[in-house]
């Protein structure tokens, strides 16, 4: 009977851990505020850590909740690990652009200004990376949780080849590299959740 307990309020409190850092994902990813992505990776790797510890089995359904729970923080809380990390790694050198990308010089000639004055132009490069990340974490978290991890190296490659001709300019390289790798991790670890757990 105590064994019974003690695995009810196991799952109990690995669920509560993870709608938690779900939530806190949820409002770093409306608010924009980094304390909310920190807390939520926070509560991530508390959960990971209480997965990791073996307990027997719980119910089915705790299994179901958790993975759903687990795919919907891989989605919503890699974008702002992801900008976490890139305020960490490029310390907002790089100016945004109105599309969610940066703003980078053109490789070519100044244009010249109306007063004849040649002037650096810019153009934005990575636009839409909030959609790609959403999808490139559903894909990647779903094919971890369906058994079919292979399909990570699928992800990245279409990735890699839509992006390719924005990579001209060292700072979109490095943001491309830094943002991919902190966002496909988040989702790598939110879908280990579930193996973890049930195991």
């Amino acid at each position: 009977m105590t064994l019974t307990v003690l695995t009810f309020l196991y799952w109990v409190a690995l669920l509560l851990v993870t709608l938690a850092s779900l939530t806190f994902a949820a409002i770093a990813f409306k608010l924009h505020r980094q304390l909310y992505a920190i807390a939520a990776t926070t509560g991530l790797a508390v959960a990971l850590v209480l997965a990791a510890v073996p307990v027997a089995p719980g119910p089915s359904a705790f299994g179901i909740v958790l993975g759903m729970l687990a795919l919907a923080l891989a989605v919503i809380g890699g974008g702002p690990a992801a900008v976490l990390a890139l305020d960490l790694a490029t310390n907002n050198s790089v100016p945004p652009g109105q599309h969610g990308g940066i703003m980078v010089l053109n490789a070519g000639k100044p244009a010249p200004s109306p007063a004849g004055v040649g002037l650096p132009e810019t153009h934005e490069v990575l636009r839409g990376g909030v959609t790609i990340g959403i999808l490139e974490r559903l894909a990647v978290a779903g094919a971890i949780l369906a058994g079919f991890p292979e399909a990570i190296a699928v992800v990245v490659a279409i990735k890699g080849v839509g992006r390719f001709t924005e990579l001209a300019a060292a700072e979109s390289r490095e943001r491309f590299i830094i943002g991919t790798l902190s966002s496909l991790t988040w989702a790598c670890a939110c879908a280990a959740l579930v193996p973890m757990a049930l195991v």
